[in-house]
């Protein structure tokens, strides 16, 4: 039999497992060592099993999962998230829709402590959802609105998917993680735009607030941001300016959250432990099916299918448009029933060949792979992110509801997909920044602070 159709056959037996809810761990374990024991021998599929796959979960990058999950967990359980939705609300909730784009900007700043999706619809759920159907907001906005910008948790920085990715194409974590702002950024300012237009056109969809707001209560619910804007900073700016690796930074920025906390009298022992409990559960099964996953990327090489397709692909099309979009149906019907990580471990050993063919920046297309995974959340029949917004809302809104409720925010989603493949400068043009930065200093021989420095006095040479 053809290592190809083996390799096939394998992936369809994958799907067909995940279909019966075989945990992806154990789907990714067995189906990987059982190609590679009917493409090799039981001996070399034992030795992947034992050696190669052990020494993968020893890589240290991966450290910076479990460290960026404690860090958003700690903001959450201390409430520094709330206090962003507030500020957002106060600022922006007596215009038609402005708890909505409250909800958004809300959504931004948990992802930017937390990393994930899933965990972000989940907290924002419980926080803005109410506040809006309280207000007399259309159902379907007020829980599609969450759902939506939930899935910005995995598109900015810093993002267990940006890391996992990094680990397995071999791209650098920092870069991934500045690539992500300027994405990140346009997605939750299109979606506010549409929600205030369509809120203006159509006031009774979402209304404003009519309570009075002064600008002194503005003024001090943007103070009470301070928290989250400091650890966004110090773990970002650290990394962008070079003072430390991604590393470093989310054990700064776990360290920095628990300091805080501690600092502001919000941390009490229980609070910490559901913290540390929910940072291990998460990191745990993310762990679990990396070790599946690298016994399956063994197999799908041996089998060579990717290879295989990459060459299917540039014999049909020597131009890359339309390999980027056909993998963008792939990935949006794989999205509404299989998670995000899984996804992109399956399909990671199969689809970089194919992109690597067409002399694709591999930087670029982790981020643009990662707005295909956000719009999987939210896509019919089974979107994830809607299912955890009907988990955390009950009965009150029927799942139809919520389904219409982010048909708009879809649409914008291709709006900014379309954007994001047809300018590719917004995604490279930090990255490149970043990388011109640290050759300077390699080239001058410095320190990021020393160069600081004498750019401030006005010594520096570039």
């Amino acid at each position: 039999m053809e290592r190809e159709l083996i390799g096939g056959i394998g992936v369809i037996l994958m799907i067909l497992l995940l279909f019966l809810r075989v945990p992806v761990a154990f789907a990714l374990l067995g189906v990987g060592w059982g190609g590679v024991a009917v493409l090799r021998s039981t001996g070399a599929a034992d030795a992947v099993l034992s050696a190669d796959t052990f020494g993968s979960l020893l890589n240290f990058d991966l450290t910076t999962i479990p460290s960026f999950m404690l860090m958003g967990y700690i903001a959450y359980v201390a409430g520094f998230t709330r206090e962003v939705y507030d500020a957002a609300r106060m600022l922006f909730g007596r215009l038609p829709g402005g708890l909505a784009a409250a909800s958004t900007m809300g959504c931004a700043a948990f992802a930017a402590v937390s990393g994930s999706s899933l965990a972000t619809a989940a907290a924002m759920g419980k926080i803005a959802v109410p506040e809006m159907l309280r207000r007399g907001y259309d159902k379907g906005l007020a829980t599609g609105v969450v759902a939506a910008s939930g899935t910005l948790g995995s598109l900015i920085p810093p993002s267990v998917l940006m890391i996992l990715y990094a680990v397995f194409t071999q791209q650098s974590i920092a870069l991934l993680f500045i690539a992500g702002i300027l994405p990140g950024i346009l997605s939750a300012g299109i979606y506010i735009a549409m929600i205030l237009i369509r809120a203006r056109l159509n006031p009774s969809l979402a209304p404003g607030m009519t309570e009075r707001i002064t600008f002194l209560d503005k003024l001090r619910s943007l103070k009470s941001t301070w928290a989250i804007t400091l650890l966004f900073a110090v773990v970002m700016g650290g990394i962008m300016i070079g003072f430390f690796t991604p590393m470093e930074a989310g054990a700064i920025g776990a360290s920095g959250a628990f300091l805080i906390a501690l600092a502001a009298g919000r941390l009490t022992r229980a609070k910490l432990g559901r913290a540390f409990l929910d940072t291990l559960r998460q990191s745990g099964s993310i762990f679990a099916i990396i070790f599946g996953a690298h016994v399956f990327t063994r197999f799908m090489a041996l089998s060579g299918l990717g290879q295989w397709l990459a060459d299917i692909a540039t014999s049909y099309s020597d131009q890359a448009v339309p390999v980027v979009i056909a993998l963008s149906v792939i990935y949006i019907i794989l999205g509404t029933f299989i998670g995000p990580i899984e996804i992109m471990l399956i399909t990671l050993p199969i689809v970089v060949p194919v992109v690597q063919s067409y002399d694709i920046s591999l930087l670029w297309f982790g981020i643009i792979m990662i707005k295909y995974l956000e719009i999987g959340l939210i896509t019919p029949p089974l979107g994830f992110n809607v299912f955890m917004i009907s988990s955390v809302v009950g009965r009150s809104v029927p799942i139809t509801k919520i389904f219409r409720g982010v048909m708009w925010f879809l649409a914008m989603d291709v709006v900014t997909l379309a954007l994001l493949i047809s300018v590719p400068a917004i995604t490279l043009f930090l990255p490149d920044l970043y990388t011109d930065w640290m050759s300077y200093l390699r080239n001058a021989d410095l320190d990021a602070g020393t160069a600081i420095w004498l750019w401030i006095t006005g010594n520096g040479s570039g």
